[in-house]
């Protein structure tokens, strides 16, 4: 076992070998011929190649060494592309805290039988009057970067749960194609993250509508892993044990606390509704901020 695969359990160690291919005799050797891809793609700016974040993306492309690099590629070309998303990166931005604050997205306490982080987001409590829908998505991609810093969570990956009920239609309509493309672009096809599924539950019929307008820019592998459970919470509970899931998806435990995550990534500026200095925002958020400013993207 090298230092990189130091924050592994032993089972998960054992996952990362016959799921992912990794092997640690040839782990620097694989991280190398992913960063020796670079300098075929002048026009991307790479602000990070160390070795513990080049191996995010060959986890999540199961050590295929150009997949790897492709995805990679598209990480940081996405946020070239989108230069405003990032601009404010940060916890503390006022449209992503207010999001974050409203359980988007949220995070259960317990991982599932897999071993995946289940993030649970609530559609209806989208307050439309103070935060966009970027926001909601910027929240969702700066909570997956502290997340992923987790190398269990690069192993075992995520499950996705998102709870439609009161979703009006009015709040549906602002679900445009280029907005759904987006997000699709930003989690799908550019981010170093496993999803072992993703789950809509109590789901109107206008969802399902929105469903058909972005299943074609799904991958396979993706539409595979969407289930659309209505308001048969039986079937959500064969893939997901109701012993870990609250009250909402009738599970076990008391209904979620939308805060939970928020508080955990904003810390004692969770309650601090001014506009925060950057400079006291002592979390990895803070440090994925630096790291992907536009600023850095530009030069």
């Amino acid at each position: 076992m090298t230092h990189l695969q130091a924050g592994l359990s032993p089972e998960t160690l054992e996952k990362a070998r016959l799921e992912l291919n990794e092997n640690p005799d040839t782990l620097h050797q694989d991280i190398q011929e992913v960063r020796d891809m670079v300098i075929t793609r002048p026009d991307i700016g790479f602000l990070r190649t160390d070795d513990a974040f080049i191996l995010r993306f060959l986890r999540a492309r199961k050590f295929q060494h150009f997949e790897a690099f492709r995805l990679l590629a598209q990480y940081f070309e996405y946020r070239q592309q989108n230069l405003d998303m990032f601009k404010s990166f940060k916890a503390t931005d006022p449209g992503i805290k207010q999001a974050l604050k409203d359980g988007f997205p949220g995070g259960l306490a317990n991982l599932d039988h897999y071993g995946r982080k289940i993030l649970v987001l609530f559609a209806a409590n989208w307050d439309q009057s103070r935060y966009t829908l970027v926001d909601i998505l910027r929240a969702i991609l700066l909570s997956l970067e502290a997340m992923i810093e987790d190398p269990e969570l690069q192993v075992n990956g995520f499950v996705l749960i998102i709870d439609w009920s009161n979703f009006t239609f009015k709040q549906a309509s602002k679900l445009t194609p280029s907005m759904l493309r987006l997000a699709i672009e930003g989690l799908q096809d550019s981010f170093p993250a496993r999803f072992g599924g993703i789950h809509f539950v109590n789901q109107p019929w206008y969802i399902h509508a929105l469903y058909t307008v972005i299943r074609p820019f799904l991958k396979e592998k993706t539409r595979k892993r969407i289930f659309l459970h209505g308001n048969n919470l039986n079937s959500l509970h064969q893939l997901i044990h109701p012993e870990i899931l609250p009250s909402e998806f009738g599970g076990m435990l008391p209904p979620y606390d939308m805060g939970t995550w928020a508080r955990t990534l904003l810390d004692h500026e969770y309650d601090d509704d001014s506009e925060c200095n950057a400079d006291s925002f002592n979390t990895p958020a803070k440090d994925i901020e630096k790291d992907l400013s536009p600023k850095s993207m530009k030069r």
